[in-house]
């Protein structure tokens, strides 16, 4: 989603406009194109997501997860000063609150099931 409000917003950009920004070194590498990478220019990879094979372990990770996104979009609002893309951040950072809320029920079922004595 960020990437294509990045591209949206850029795509129009004459050369004249990036030159100089932080924006230059992604279009030295990949032009104007979306391309999926953090702040400091890492790009993604697999190895962000983890997995344990544990219910408990994975939804606490999946908790953290949706808790670091909305951080990433409250920061992206306070840097925006474009009401199209507050308001888009807005609402994706809600998504990630109930996503949080919906993973946060999901581990109280998981640990009631775990916990609870099973009959055979």
């Amino acid at each position: 989603m960020i990437g294509t409000i990045v591209y949206k917003l850029t795509k129009d950009a004459p050369i004249d406009k990036i030159k100089g920004t932080p924006f230059a070194a992604h279009y030295a590498n990949h032009g104007k194109s979306p391309f999926p990478h953090n702040a400091a220019g890492v790009p993604w990879t697999a190895t962000f997501i983890n997995s344990k094979d544990d219910p408990i372990a994975d939804l606490h990770e999946d908790m953290a997860a949706e808790q670091k996104a909305r951080a990433t979009y409250e920061h992206l609002i306070k840097l925006s000063d474009d009401p199209g893309v507050i308001d888009a951040l807005k609402f994706l950072r809600e998504r990630e609150v109930v996503h949080y809320q919906r993973f946060g029920e999901t581990l109280r079922i998981v640990e009631e099931y775990m916990n609870m004595k099973k009959h055979y």
